[in-house]
Formats: C-alpha cells, sequence, structure tokens
C-alpha cells in the first residue's frame, strides 16, 4: 500500500459517507485507500465511536481513527431541514450515498429513494447499511455484530465443544458487512455504465452473517444434523487443529493425504501414515480425538517455532499462534504492505493489491467538522452563508456538547 498522491482505481467517483460505528465506515475507508472522494458527514455529536476509548489520540479513540482514513470530515444536523438542503446541494455531483440510519429516517426526512432521491439524481446509487433490512419479520430492528452473531448461529459454532457458545472476538459482522456493501457498490458501478442509471442498493448485518455459515451450513442442507462447536477444530477435516508444542502453540491445518504423510513424518510418527484408523480423512474425522492424542505425543518433545518453519516448507499449511503485537511487527506483514504509517498515523493496511493503481494514505482520520468550511464553499456557497449555517448550528466545525439529563 502506497503512501502518494496517485490516483487510485476509483480517482472521480465521489462518496458522500453518511454511516458511523463500524460497518459503514470499513466500507468508505476500502473505497477511499482506492482513490475515491468521501465526504463524511457526522451528526452534531460526531460519530460515536470517536468516544470508544481509550486510548485516544485528539479528539478521537483508535476505534474511530482505524476505519476512518482518506475522507474528508464534514458535520450537519440532518435533522434540520436547511441541512438538508446542503446534502442535497453535496449530491449534485456524487456517484454515491451511503448511510446506516435507522430504517425509514431518510424517508421520513423527504430523502427516501423511490420517491425522492431517484428522479432528482437518476446515477446516484443509493446503499443502505442496516441490522435486517426494511421487511420482513425482524425487518426495522436495529442490529448490532454480537447480537447479529447470537441470532445468526455464528456464536452457536464458536467455542470448546463442552463450553458455551462465544462470539468471534472480532466483530467479523459488521467487517464482512463493510466489504460486501464496497462490493455491491462497485457492482451498481459497474452496471450504471451499460445502462447510465443509478440504483438502491442494500446489505445488512443478518444477511452478511448467515452468509459466513459455510460449511457448517451447508453440512446441514446435505446430512440434516445440527453442528455443534468443535472448538478449534475443522468440522470436515483432520488433523485441522492447534496443538500443544515443547514451546510455542500452532496451528495445522492439514487438507489432504500427502499433507497428512508430511506432517506425521516430522513428527516422528511415521507409524500413524498407515494406521487402519486414520488412513483417510473420512477416517481422522471420525476419529479426531484418538488421532489428537498420538499427535501430541509425537509433539511434546518438538520446537513449534522450527516444526511450523519445516513443515511450510514442505507445503503443510501451518503457523505459530501468535499475538496482535507479533503479528504487526512479523516481516512479512510489513513486506505486504498490512501496516501502515502517515506521521504520526499508523493503521492496517489495504488488502486488496492492484498492480497499477494500488490503494494508498492519502489523509488521515479527519478531526471533527474539520473540512465543512471548504466543502461547502465547493459546494457553491460564499463565505457568508457559510458562516450563517455555522452560527444557526445547521452545519459545525466543534461537536455539539450532549445536554446533561
Amino acid at each position: 500500500m502506497s503512501d502518494d498522491n496517485r490516483p487510485g482505481a476509483l480517482a472521480g467517483i465521489k462518496v458522500i459517507d453518511l454511516t458511523r460505528v463500524l460497518g459503514g465506515p470499513y466500507c468508505t475507508q476500502m473505497l477511499g485507500d482506492h482513490g475515491a472522494e468521501v465526504i463524511k458527514i457526522e451528526p452534531p455529536q460526531g460519530d460515536e465511536t470517536r468516544g470508544w476509548g481509550p486510548p485516544f489520540q485528539g479528539d478521537a479513540a483508535s476505534y474511530f481513527i482505524g476505519v476512518n482514513r482518506n475522507k474528508r470530515g464534514v458535520a450537519l444536523d440532518l435533522t434540520r431541514p436547511e441541512a438538508r438542503d446542503v446534502l442535497f446541494r453535496l449530491l449534485e455531483n456524487a456517484d454515491v450515498l451511503i448511510e446506516n440510519f435507522k430504517t425509514g429516517t431518510m424517508e421520513r426526512w423527504g430523502m427516501g429513494y423511490e420517491a425522492v432521491l431517484k428522479q432528482r439524481f437518476p446515477r446516484l446509487i443509493h446503499c443502505r447499511v442496516s441490522g435486517f433490512g426494511a421487511d420482513g419479520p425482524l425487518g426495522g430492528y436495529p442490529g448490532y455484530d454480537a447480537a447479529v452473531q447470537a441470532m445468526t448461529g455464528l456464536m452457536s459454532l464458536n467455542g470448546e465443544p463442552e463450553g458455551e457458545p462465544v462470539r468471534v472476538g472480532v466483530p467479523v459482522v459488521d467487517l464482512a458487512t463493510g466489504m460486501n456493501s464496497a462490493i455491491a457498490i462497485l457492482l451498481a458501478l459497474q452496471e450504471r455504465h451499460r445502462s447510465g442509471r443509478g440504483q438502491f442498493v442494500e446489505v445488512t448485518l443478518y444477511d452478511s452473517s448467515v452468509a459466513l455459515l459455510h460449511p457448517y451450513a451447508a453440512n446441514w442442507f446435505l446430512s440434516g444434523k445440527p453442528p455443534k462447536r468443535t472448538g478449534n477444530q475443522h468440522p470436515n477435516v483432520s488433523p485441522y487443529d492447534q496443538f500443544r508444542t515443547k514451546t510455542k502453540r500452532i496451528f495445522v491445518a492439514v487438507g489432504n493425504d500427502r499433507q497428512y504423510e508430511r506432517f506425521c513424518t516430522e513428527i516422528g510418527r511415521p507409524d500413524l501414515i498407515n494406521d487402519p484408523r486414520f488412513k483417510t480423512n473420512a477416517d481422522r474425522v471420525v476419529r479426531r480425538a484418538e488421532l489428537r492424542k498420538e499427535l501430541e505425543a509425537g509433539l511434546a518433545s518438538i520446537d513449534g517455532a522450527a516444526l511450523v518453519a519445516t513443515l511450510i516448507e514442505k507445503g503443510v499449511p501451518c503457523g505459530a499462534v501468535l499475538d496482535v503485537p507479533d503479528v504487526v511487527n512479523h516481516p512479512h506483514t510489513r513486506h505486504r504492505g498490512m501496516v501502515v504509517e502517515h506521521g504520526a498515523y499508523r493503521g492496517t493496511g489495504n488488502p486488496i493489491k492492484l498492480s497499477r493503481t494500488p490503494a494508498s494514505v492519502r489523509s488521515t482520520p479527519p478531526s471533527f467538522g474539520a473540512e465543512t468550511r471548504a466543502v461547502l464553499a465547493e459546494a457553491g456557497y460564499s463565505a457568508a452563508e457559510i458562516e450563517a449555517l455555522i452560527a444557526g448550528g445547521i452545519a459545525m466545525e466543534t461537536p455539539r456538547k450532549v445536554a446533561a439529563e
């Protein structure tokens, strides 16, 4: 990931970002990394994740900083009709509007896609991120990552077999929803090349989470047996698990018989290769507990890091179980550009690598309302009009304090 001003693949695309928290901001950071102009419009009190800390840097917590680079910061009170008029003006030359308001909010404000936006801005792509969509039994309800993990079965699959369900530590539903939103927007932009028309795009946490249920849903469709928690083990493959060694814990992901043979040989247990109990993957899955005991006997006296280096060289997928600081400082992480620095800013890199138009860090996460005046001026407002909007609390440069109850 570069740290320069070369135009990215999405240069010339303008995105009006009304989203907050994680899924939407993660999507727009992905678009911004690849060259889109992203104007992040925050409410008067700011994106709530500015306060989700410590740690903090300036007016923002690390949570906000991690998903809001390459954006221009503007603040509007969209509960006011005058601010919605400003938003309409910003949409005149925008390609994408993305929001994650409670379902029905845009319609209540006179900004619904079908009734208003589609007519006024026929080329606009309106992406809505929500918990469950607008209709159906759960339509309109709010959704947060962990609650949706519980409701869609992800939590039931995570944890040790004898333990309780556990949420996935990383907010995987929000992140997957952000990625799906970026994909959806790019699909709609591509289709617009043919039709010349925008469209309404909807991405929900619920749908994104259900889509993550592979292979458990596929197993249930075929077998009719409800999936159970398997801890670190794979439900369809063995040995595919975390193991103790003399030193580090390692994860070994054996996907075929040849890898199994190499693994057994390297840990000094070649006898397990032709053991009739473990001859095929299906045998090993059925007798995974027996196999684990045999493998651990071989691993007990072996240095984990050295074994990982040998196994991966021989084509056996595996890795030491590392902590986050280990990963951030790993030479391969650095080589792949997955840690980026821009002045005092540090963040995770963009995982999408393009050869001619790489992602880049052009700007750090914005301070609240940092470019309110500049963006309004570019939209054609005079200095006097901008001053009036700020004085009237319609646009702002500093966050509005929440009144004490």
